[in-house]
């Protein structure tokens, strides 16, 4: 299933989320520059390596978890990084980081597992998921991501999604992983 078939999916606000192509224009919107491939569902980095060919950028895992607390964030790392989330929470200032449940991300980003990207943020206009951003993503200048839906991926320069997580109240967090 790609995050293009929920027929049913509410946001916490009770709204439904944005899909894809909801996304593109809203990117188009704020003048962002970005190119989409399709390609079959993919639901891990490895799945990813085998269908992306030779799609530029820095490529990246995307984590969401929360605290004891119920506090989220979305990590978004290089593929290549380990993450050792009682590591990366005490770099956060949380107790315990644990991964969120599908139907946490859905209520919040508005996307299932596998197709989870910073582009979820345009789902949650209350602001109540952070972004910690690896430090080793400032080393490239482009970026890619699924935009809402894991059968595309959407590259884009490093400098617009930046822009854009600010442009909708997300401004991230750097950490070093």
């Amino acid at each position: 299933m790609s995050g293009s078939d929920l027929p049913d999916a509410i946001l916490a606000d009770g709204s439904r989320p944005f899909g894809a192509e909801d996304l593109l224009t809203r990117l188009e919107e704020l003048g962002i520059e970005a190119s989409t491939v399709r390609h079959p569902p993919v639901f891990t980095v490895e799945e990813a390596k085998a269908l992306r060919g030779e799609l530029p950028g820095a490529h990246t895992k995307n984590l969401f978890v929360r605290d004891k607390k119920g506090v989220m964030w979305l990590i978004v790392a290089r593929e290549d990084r380990p993450v050792d989330l009682s590591v990366l929470a005490e770099k956060l200032g949380l107790k315990r980081l644990s991964f969120g449940s599908p139907q946490r991300l859905m209520k919040h980003l508005g996307v299932i597992p596998g197709a989870v990207s910073p582009f979820g943020v345009v789902n949650d206009p209350a602001g109540e998921v952070s972004v910690a951003l690896d430090s080793g993503l400032r080393d490239f200048d482009r970026w890619s991501f699924h935009p809402l839906d894991n059968t595309m991926t959407t590259t884009l320069a490093r400098d617009d999604m930046l822009r854009f997580l600010v442009e909708e109240g997300h401004p991230p967090t750097w950490v070093e992983l």
